[in-house]
């Protein structure tokens, strides 16, 4: 879930695929994987699936939205998990908790026919299993796609990345990413469109948007340390219950107001007794690797049709629709730079 910054950070701004032609973007995976399982359902809630009901949400999303910023002239880079740190381990368990109730209220919806309360926990109960990352990795080298194994998160990976220049921008739904330092940070990129808003028959389109970190400095008056700690009064993965009775405006004024989470006066007691130093170093020392020698390539059609449509029953002229029209992009856009330069 990440860190909850959305109702401080007002420094959002509307970002077009077009705006992502010859760029970088450093994707967090199992981020936009846990998005395309959520969100690409059916009208009760059950995810796609092929014809021996293996789940294909994920393959679907992976897919069809790459090719969508491929067709725009981006270069994805997805980046992948690794190892959690050990301080994330509660929060897991409070995921996969959460997860078991919301199947099981799945369940029970489904013995009712209610069509509602199934989309609900259905999108709420959705898991990414080995086998599906093994295969959207499978799919992206298909599709000529490079892929980072991140040794850690892979959200912190993609924030590095773009720190140092690799790539552009990160891509993620978490505000972690500002966090970890990332200077450009891109929502909404994976699950763009028009979505309908939980138990209520109302839909909104949703855009993707780019909050620059810069600009939050400015706004809230902090730099990078002072924004971990706010991070860390808020609530984080590693420390998910944050403060009691500390919400964004309070959080915001104490970092102002002392500096630092240590020097917080009236939370002095609950801070002498956190191990807040060790949740600093996670997002301001975090373990990421370097990367080099990334090649961005050709979509093998073949490759890609004999895994969607011949693997998990996918329409092969959908598949081949959409590729088409990623290499006539690709083409139109080398044909100019050829006229350009020619």
């Amino acid at each position: 879930m990440g860190v909850d910054l959305g109702p401080l950070v007002k420094s959002r701004a509307p970002i077009k695929l077009e705006d992502l032609n010859r760029r970088v973007i450093a994707i967090d995976a199992y981020n936009a994987l846990y998005q395309f399982l959520a969100v690409i359902r059916g009208d009760t809630g059950d995810p796609l699936m092929d014809r021996e009901r293996r789940v294909t949400s994920h393959l679907s999303g992976l897919f069809y939205r790459t090719c969508n910023l491929l067709e725009k002239g981006a270069q994805p880079l997805y980046v992948f998990d690794g190892k959690p740190p050990q301080l994330k381990r509660e929060e897991i368990m409070r995921r996969g908790e959460a997860k078991r109730k919301a199947y099981e209220l799945y369940q029970e919806a489904q013995v009712r026919g209610d069509a509602e309360a199934m989309r609900k926990y259905g999108s709420q109960s959705v898991r990414l299993d080995e086998g599906m990352v093994a295969e959207s990795k499978e799919l992206l080298k298909l599709m000529g796609l490079p892929a980072v194994q991140a040794p850690s998160e892979g959200e912190c990976e993609a924030a590095y990345l773009a720190s140092t220049g690799v790539a552009w921008a990160s891509v993620s739904q978490d505000y972690d990413s500002l966090l970890f330092g990332s200077p450009r940070l891109i929502r909404n990129l994976t699950v763009s469109g028009r979505r309908k808003l939980p138990g209520r028959d109302v839909y909104i389109e949703v855009n993707p948007e780019i909050v620059k970190l810069d600009d939050v400095y400015r706004e809230l008056q902090v730099d990078r340390a002072q924004l971990v700690d706010l991070g860390i009064l808020l609530g984080t993965d590693f420390n998910p219950d944050g403060f009691k009775g500390v919400g964004t405006a309070t959080a915001l004024k104490y970092i102002r107001t002392y500096g630092s989470l240590d020097r917080v006066e009236p939370l002095k007691d609950e801070i002498s007794d956190y191990d807040y130093p060790q949740i600093r170093d996670i997002f301001l020392k975090p373990a990421v690797s370097d990367v080099s020698g990334l090649e961005w390539g050709q979509i093998e059609l073949d490759g890609v049709k004999a895994m969607l449509c011949d693997r998990h029953d996918f329409s092969p002229d959908r598949v081949q629709a959409a590729v088409k029209r990623v290499g006539e992009a690709s083409k139109g856009k080398s044909e100019t730079l050829e006229r350009w330069f020619g």
